[in-house]
């Protein structure tokens, strides 16, 4: 409790100062420790597809969209260029990929899961105080995850944000996530994740506007190997930088609900206002 009392206090206080008020040099150290405090973003196409990828049509609806729904292009962030998926992994990927857009978590507002979270299309806010617990505040769905920082240990349950812990290593700051709910895609190329992984997050402040973001993934039931992405991060320094609202689940209705909310519109119609459903036939 008195963690989250500090956090909610280092959060007010942070709301006084203009997020870009201190871009000139490296924010003053906290408890001797690197301040990550800010509003951070990802500038690539991850989100897209960690992979190196061509451009491409869109995956739905390329008739109404055109050129605005299409893929642009990516260098990738995997380290090595490919994910090191076992085949039946693989044919798991290659079956969510086939089933996109309309089968990704994304789409129906779920929780982004780690590292996801990270480089979508939407900022994100650090909110560090003292040597206390570290909060990760998204625009996206309103997500929101608590880096404990403490020792690492078996979380009690799957969640879709997972369970994280944190410690430092000299500058940079290491979150271990464990216990995702196995729900989680990478992003919107198919690639996932499943509940018995580990995700290993490095953030290092490189000045005052940029973080060095590493994540190392590791889960011999999906991948062969452990494998790493890696990708600048940069502070939204505008004087008015701030997290708007994104909730998306209105959004997402008709995707879940279609089905059923055509049919309560159909029966609307049907039915006139004088609540006799014979009307229609009658005249």
């Amino acid at each position: 409790m008195t963690r989250l009392w500090k956090l909610a206090a280092s959060l007010a206080a942070l709301m006084l100062v203009p997020a870009g008020s201190a871009v000139a040099q490296e924010p003053a150290r906290i408890e001797g420790r690197p301040n990550l405090n800010g509003i951070w973003q990802a500038m690539n196409t991850a989100y897209w597809d960690l992979e190196p990828h061509e451009a491409r049509t869109a995956p739905a609806a390329e008739e109404k969209l055109g050129a605005i729904g299409a893929i642009p292009a990516g260098l990738g962030v995997v380290e090595g260029g490919a994910i090191p998926y076992l085949p039946e992994a693989g044919k798991k990927r290659d079956a969510n990929r086939a089933s996109a857009p309309g089968a990704d978590p994304e789409a129906k507002c779920y929780l982004p899961g780690i590292p996801r979270a990270t480089y979508m299309n939407h900022p994100f806010q650090i909110i560090q105080g003292g040597n206390d617990d570290i909060l990760f505040v998204y625009e996206y769905a309103s997500a929101n995850r608590t880096v404990k920082m403490k020792d690492v240990e078996v979380p009690p349950i799957d969640t879709w944000m997972g369970t994280s812990y944190g410690s430092w290593e000299g500058d940079t700051l290491k979150v271990v996530t464990l216990a995702q709910n196995g729900e989680t895609w990478l992003d919107r190329a198919g690639n996932y994740l499943s509940p018995t992984a580990t995700v290993t997050e490095r953030f290092t402040l490189k000045g005052p506007n940029h973080i060095q973001y590493e994540a190392t993934i590791e889960d011999p039931e999906v991948y062969s190997q452990p494998w790493k992405i890696s990708m600048p991060l940069y502070r939204r320094i505008e004087p008015n930088a701030q997290l708007l609202e994104f909730k998306c689940v209105p959004f997402s209705e008709h995707l879940l609900y279609g089905d059923l909310l055509q049919g309560g519109e159909a029966n609307q119609q049907e039915t006139p206002a004088n609540g006799d459903p014979q009307q229609s036939t009658k005249e």
